[in-house]
């Protein structure tokens, strides 16, 4: 058995469940890496990461760098005399940080690599309406999300989910698979695979506020799929009646009936509010306009009536 030494990288609460594991699990986390403190609200007040909350609390030193290449980082970084790192939802390393322990660093990816490479896996599965997704440890290497794969565990997607329940999903699940891959390591049982390139993968590039438009021209089903995997974030949005919305929840209708242009609106303001797609029509079932809070469209439509 390994005499592990393991410095940890994360910053959003997804990569929190991973650390609580290792923690819980008695292994010696020498030292955290995470995000700087950002300004947020009203007040500009600091605030900290949540991997950063959960290691303050365990007593875990923590170290913020604004650059991982000073050198001023590194020989901190050199002095934990770590022979393992692990990264959950951190930023992309300079290779003199991922080589630099004897035993190397691997990643929790929340896809099945080599498919879903990039920032926004969870989200882009559900868009591109995929029925499994899953989680992967791989070792780094130079280009992002390319490194030797250790192992990866399939997680299917349910109908109802959204990119919301699908994250609490692979959050925890990616914990449990960290878990595995460091007691392989321990026991010196890893068989690392090289990444087998297929010419269909598909990619998982960062989400802006203009990818989130809806697009209705395209079929009811492709729609309702865009809108669960942004949601509850960042949110599909559309232009409806000269106003903003954000759309959480909505279902097909295939058999609508209506022989409308895409984008046209069908409701009796009161109880429906259903938009025509290339291929049917899409019921809205939760929304929030601009400047209001998120509701039901019966709520909505109590205090707000559409122009059709």
């Amino acid at each position: 058995m390994r005499d592990l030494r393991i410095v940890f990288m994360g910053t959003p609460d997804f990569a929190v469940p991973t650390l609580q594991t290792l923690v819980e699990q008695h292994y010696n986390v020498v030292a955290v890496i995470t995000a700087p403190d950002k300004p947020a609200g009203r007040g500009q007040k600091l605030n900290q990461s949540p991997v950063k909350e959960y290691a303050v609390a365990q007593g875990i030193p923590v170290l913020q760098p604004t650059n991982l290449k000073s050198e001023a980082f590194l020989e901190e970084l050199r002095s934990y005399r770590a022979n393992l790192q692990i990264i959950v939802a951190f930023r992309m390393l300079p290779e003199v940080v991922w080589a630099m322990p004897e035993l190397g660093s691997f990643n929790i990816h929340a896809s099945l690599l080599p498919q879903y490479r990039g920032a926004a896996p969870i989200n882009w599965a559900i868009i591109n309406g995929e029925k499994e997704t899953g989680v992967t440890s791989f070792f780094l290497k130079h280009e992002i999300d390319t490194g030797d794969l250790i192992f990866q565990e399939r997680v299917p997607i349910r109908e109802e989910d959204d990119f919301g329940s699908l994250y609490e999903k692979l959050k925890y699940k990616g914990a449990e698979l960290a878990l595995r891959t460091v007691q392989a390591i321990e026991r010196d049982q890893v068989v690392p695979q090289p990444q087998e390139i297929s010419a269909g993968a598909k990619h998982a590039p960062k989400i802006f506020k203009d990818t989130c438009e809806i697009n209705w021209n395209q079929p009811a089903e492709q729609v309702r799929n865009f809108i669960r995997g942004l949601s509850p974030y960042p949110a599909a949005w559309a232009k409806l009646n000269g106003k903003n919305y954000k759309v959480y929840k909505a279902e097909a209708l295939p058999e609508s009936g209506y022989t409308s242009e895409p984008g046209t609106l069908h409701t009796d303001n009161k109880t429906f509010l259903h938009i025509q797609t290339a291929a049917g029509a899409l019921a809205i079932l939760d929304l929030q306009m601009e400047g209001k809070k998120r509701m039901p469209v019966q709520d909505l439509l109590r205090g707000y009536n559409f122009d059709v």
